[in-house]
């Protein structure tokens, strides 16, 4: 499963066994251009009332950069699925 600006959910696709391990996303910085792998508890997904304040974020573990990218519907269900700590702004 994918979605826009590489975030990936690393397990729990259609078709696999219904035993579903630790999920992890698949993200890149937009600062050093790294790609890598995080758990959810490296994520934080914000939603808010509109398209442009829902987003979520993470700290780059190859340059330490605060990365915020939006999260349309679907980023949001993958992430929501797999755990992702969220917060619902008004």
């Amino acid at each position: 499963m994918s979605g826009p600006r590489g975030v990936h959910a690393g397990a729990g696709s259609p078709g696999r066994s219904s035993v579903v391990g630790p999920v992890s996303f698949k993200a890149a910085c937009s600062d050093c251009r790294a790609g890598f792998e995080l758990d959810a508890a490296a994520l934080r997904l914000v939603i808010g009332g509109s398209r442009r304040t829902t987003f979520y974020s993470f700290t780059c573990p190859e340059c330490g950069a605060s990365v915020r990218k939006p999260a349309g519907e679907r980023i949001v269900e993958l992430l929501t699925g797999g755990g992702v700590s969220t917060l619902r702004s008004i």
